[in-house]
């Protein structure tokens, strides 16, 4: 399956509100694994999955406190 896929990582400076924002275009069947597979090297990587329904996946990764959100969209 095809999907786009927007990246954002939130950011820690202090009296900066804004957000690295990174968009692709994928080919996976597995978005959650796509995601460990991606942070393979945190140390500490907790996942938190919302499906809205099959073409539409949110994946939160906290790692180590710093959270990042995939959100993957069917194309």
């Amino acid at each position: 399956m095809e999907f786009e896929v927007v990246r954002e990582i939130q950011n820690e400076c202090a009296n900066n509100q804004m957000r690295d924002v990174f968009f692709d275009e994928i080919e996976t069947d597995d978005p959650v694994e796509y995601v460990k597979n991606l942070l393979k090297n945190e140390q500490r990587l907790e996942l938190t999955v919302e499906d809205a329904d099959s073409d539409n996946i949110t994946v939160f990764a906290d790692c180590s406190g710093m959270v990042q959100k995939f959100v993957f969209t069917r194309i």
